[in-house]
């Protein structure tokens, strides 16, 4: 299974959803495999604590793309090891914005998809973190993705957002990727008892969007959890946001 974190709007959560989705998954037993395509890099220092970019990251991978050799390396080789077992990284480097324009010129949004590909033997899920707009990295996520995430903050623009995002990731499944399919909309940093939250969920289940339960709840542990580079389920795994993200997982596996 690969699945895709999206969302244009910066700042709602697709690192912490991805990391921590995929730190349950491979808690659970299943060997996952994170790609880091935000030149940011938040999952990739997330999972590591590592502040400098890994010898070898996903910016390797696609320049391989761009300069194809008879000594080409597997996937594989890029691919970095993380303090969790089960768990491995295809670090983001900062290196992407670089090569965004080449690679955009050069028509290479299927490469992705291929170099995932060969490593389905290795991994049973691929978890893929995308940059916070629709360019190049994300599209071609997109196209190597079977599922599609969309979080969702709880605030009105992104309500207003939400039809759009469907849209595009629609647009991608008619021109290039039939397997493509939003898998639901995971609502982040919820307040049960603020009353905008409650309404804004209400109004997208009315309206018969593939909203997920459980929604993850606002916490400040979120933080420490960032700041010790450890995911909820390694850090406080009692903890009831480590328990919704595991319940959401779950919800995944069954649904």
């Amino acid at each position: 299974m690969r699945r895709v974190v999206f969302n244009q709007k910066g700042g709602v959560g697709k690192s912490t959803i991805t990391v921590n989705l995929a730190a349950a998954a491979a808690h659970a037993g299943r060997r996952v495999l994170v790609v880091d395509l935000d030149p940011q890099g938040n999952s990739s220092h997330y999972l590591t604590g590592e502040t400098t970019p890994p010898p070898v990251s996903v910016a390797g991978l696609f320049n391989q793309m761009l300069n194809i050799s008879m000594f080409e390396k597997a996937a594989a080789d890029f691919i970095v090891a993380t303090p969790h077992p089960n768990l491995s990284l295809l670090a983001s480097h900062p290196e992407l914005g670089e090569l965004m324009v080449k690679l955009e010129a050069r028509y290479k949004m299927f490469k992705l998809r291929d170099a995932l590909l060969s490593l389905e033997d290795q991994f049973d899920e691929i978890w893929i973190d995308t940059p916070p707009a629709l360019n190049f990295y994300t599209r071609s996520a997109l196209i190597a993705a079977n599922r599609c995430l969309i979080p969702f903050d709880c605030d009105t623009f992104s309500r207003h957002a939400l039809l759009g995002l469907i849209d595009s990731v629609g647009e991608i499944r008619a021109d290039h990727n039939a397997e493509l399919s939003v898998e639901g909309i995971v609502v982040n940093q919820f307040q049960p008892r603020a009353s905008l939250p409650q309404r804004l969920v209400a109004e997208l289940r009315a309206a018969g969007l593939p909203v997920l339960d459980p929604p993850l709840s606002s916490s400040v542990k979120i933080r420490e959890s960032h700041e010790r580079s450890l995911p909820m389920i390694y850090l406080e795994p009692r903890h009831k946001l480590s328990q919704e993200f595991v319940a959401l997982y779950q919800s995944l596996q069954s649904g």
